[in-house]
């Protein structure tokens, strides 16, 4: 199936009015980047939760996608991509933790291909659904543990981890271009998580801390 132009476009509460809100939003705490800012504009969220919660897809919260899982707030989604994009345009990027499908389908409009992983196979199937409707032709999934990244397609130019994990899995290190930048929430479950920004250098791996945040926990295995 694809999806109708007005089904994309979206009325009342999913509605381009209501995108732009979200945009202003996103202006005013403090996102820049302006082709990251017309793609989310145009991405439609409310497509990537359930039809019983569409009409909250443009405000700025984290909501349910099922399995104890979420999508992720947009200002999280537009925060970790710009931080991704800070040295310009990126040829391959890895995600780990598809979910919903939300921050892979804005990659793929910013990126030249997306490699996403996911270890809950009914939330995968469903992402790929999406992905198809919407015609995502440059996103590729995997059903797979994400500590394991996808290394048969790496190295990679950045990664974006969308699930907290208590330590960096040394796989997506690995997996990482010279040159490459990784995003990803470090810390216990008890309380926030560290955003964290990690480079490789010829030298090793450089990171900071950019702020707290709080992700759901970084799993093992698949189900």
């Amino acid at each position: 199936m694809i999806a109708s132009p007005e089904q994309i476009a979206g009325i009342g509460f999913t509605s381009q009015r209501t995108r732009s809100r979200m945009i202003r939003r996103l202006i005013d705490r403090g996102i820049e980047n302006e082709a990251l800012l017309q793609v989310m504009a145009s991405v439609p969220r409310h497509l990537f939760v359930d039809e019983a919660i569409a009409s909250r897809a443009y405000e700025d919260v984290a909501l349910p996608i099922g399995e104890g899982q979420t999508i992720s707030q947009p200002y999280a989604v537009a925060r970790m991509t710009e931080i991704l994009l800070e040295d310009g345009p990126l040829n391959r990027v890895l995600e780990v933790g598809t979910g919903s499908g939300y921050q892979a389908a804005v990659l793929s409009r910013l990126v030249e291909a997306v490699f996403t992983v996911e270890r809950i196979g009914s939330l995968l199937e469903r992402a790929r659904r999406r992905f198809r409707a919407l015609q995502y032709h440059n996103i590729h999934s995997r059903y797979s543990d994400g500590g394991w990244g996808w290394s048969s397609h790496g190295p990679y130019d950045g990664i974006i981890v969308t699930a907290a994990p208590p330590s960096i899995p040394e796989p997506l290190l690995e997996q990482l271009a010279i040159g490459g930048r990784m995003i990803v929430p470090v810390g216990e479950q008890s309380g926030m998580q560290a955003l964290t920004i990690i480079t490789r250098t010829r030298q090793g791996f450089s990171q900071y801390r950019e702020c707290d945040v709080k992700f759901v926990p970084f799993l093992s295995g698949k189900s």
